[in-house]
């Protein structure tokens, strides 16, 4: 009986262990993995089409809002496309420069990414989340959708703006 005992629990370990494993990026864990993170850490809210006027369009994941954030003095912003299209999307970046803009906030051209974009939080992400946030943004299908903006300091938008205020500015314009 007392073997029993212990053989489960070594087999509880074993599990516990064999559990704990990186996950390979390539693998269909890894994308699984990685469509997870990105729904809890909210990329469809700022990168999905639709998100922000309450009616996303899962369909075109990822595939970039029509919604765009006011900060004063800096301009407006829409999140982009986040899908592997070569044009309008990801899909001419490399992995390491999807890794280093997510916990940079700098794109490969050089830009920073808006202040809305939070790479802070993501600059810490272990190296097996980041790869697995790479992979599922890899297995999406390319949508080519190119979003509005940025848009600088007093131009003009041709979408849905949203205005973030902080708390004691004056915003001209507003109500």
């Amino acid at each position: 009986m007392r073997f029993f005992g212990f053989a489960n629990g070594v087999l509880v370990a074993a599990l516990a262990v064999a559990s704990a494993q990186p996950v390979a990026a390539g693998s269909g864990d890894a994308v699984e993995h990685g469509r997870y993170l990105t729904e809890m850490m909210g990329c469809n809210d700022c990168h999905t089409p639709g998100y922000f006027l309450g009616k996303p369009d899962m369909a075109h994941r990822l595939s970039g809002s029509e919604v765009a954030f006011e900060i004063p003095g800096m301009g407006a912003f829409a999140g982009p496309n986040l899908t592997p299209d070569k044009a309008t999307g990801l899909g001419a970046w490399s992995d390491a420069e999807i890794d280093r803009a997510m916990r940079t906030g700098v794109r490969p051209d050089g830009r920073t990414l808006a202040p809305s974009m939070p790479w802070r939080s993501f600059a810490s992400m272990s190296e097996e989340d980041m790869a697995a946030i790479i992979a599922y943004l890899r297995s999406l299908p390319a949508v080519e959708r190119k979003v509005p903006g940025p848009f600088g300091p007093g131009e003009t938008s041709d979408t849905f703006v949203m205005r973030i205020v902080p708390p004691g500015a004056v915003v001209s314009g507003a109500p």
